[in-house]
């Protein structure tokens, strides 16, 4: 399972999956082709009679900086309809680890952001090591949310309070505080305890677990969760179908001068770091 794919890895660990982003020159971006390999390998363990859990981590000192800024700045998608497959693969891929049959749980050192934090966000569990962090910074440099899953899980006062202010330095202390993560464990441990709890689940009986995590699942989808994540997506595709002025900026200086420096003139636009 592992041989054939260029931007993950997939090990097959007796019944669990360990599905790792495997490009640590790039933070682990999330760009087509990785999105496209992540559906490919799911399809192949979602196949496996004898997997029971799936872990999904990052290679290198990042889970993931996100969706591939750099692969959009080249590609440059404009207009509704050529964002309408991008965010829908984007989105789709998301909520692929929310609807997986097998228990989903993310392991997390390093940075953890934008759509790579609503991935995590949509897995069953979260372990972070205590250096991990999260954030949303998308409306920072004008673009929208793919999949809308933080006020589910954190509620609408604080998910508008990190989203609205961009939050991108979300400790792992307090991302447990506000339920976005279960547990934090020093780096060296991850992987040790990321199995563990992946083997402990794997011990039960397999049907007993997709049906619970089901009905755990049912629990917010009865209250339209999967409607207003649909309702999310379309004002996402209408924000980047449109194109807002801060994003166009933000582009044009990547191109002119390098994604650091769009970064450092996204940042300059915020000189209050008390916030």
């Amino acid at each position: 399972m592992t041989g054939h794919f260029a931007t993950i890895t997939v090990e097959k660990i007796g019944p669990v999956a360990r599905l790792t982003l495997n490009r640590p020159e790039r933070a682990n971006a999330l760009n087509a082709a990785m999105l496209g390999e992540i559906g490919t390998a799911l399809d192949e363990i979602e196949r496996d009679a004898g997997l029971r859990a799936l872990i999904v981590t990052g290679a290198g000192a990042a889970f993931s900086s996100g969706f591939d800024l750099k692969e959009q700045m080249e590609r440059r998608p404009t207009g509704v309809e050529a964002w309408r497959a991008i965010l829908r693969k984007d989105f789709d891929t998301i909520m692929r680890f929310w609807h997986f049959p097998l228990p989903t749980i993310a392991t997390i050192r390093g940075p953890c952001l934008a759509g790579a934090c609503e991935l995590a966000l949509a897995c069953d569990i979260t372990i972070a090591t205590d250096d991990a962090f999260f954030g949303e910074p998308e409306l920072k440099f004008g673009a929208g949310i793919v999949a809308l899953i933080l006020p589910w899980v954190v509620g609408p006062k604080i998910a508008k309070e990190i989203i609205l202010l961009g939050e991108d330095r979300i400790s792992a202390a307090r991302a447990q505080a506000i339920g976005m993560v279960n547990r934090i464990v020093p780096s060296v441990e991850l992987d040790r305890v990321g199995l563990a709890m992946a083997n402990h689940i794997a011990a039960i009986d397999p049907d007993l677990v997709k049906q619970t995590k089901r009905a755990i699942n049912r629990s917010f989808e009865a209250r339209n969760m999967l409607e207003a994540l649909e309702e999310g997506l379309a004002i996402d595709l209408a924000i980047e179908g449109a194109g807002s002025p801060d994003k166009i900026q933000f582009m044009e200086i990547a191109r002119r001068d390098g994604l650091k420096a769009a970064l450092a003139w996204r940042d300059a636009r915020f000189p209050d770091r008390t916030v």
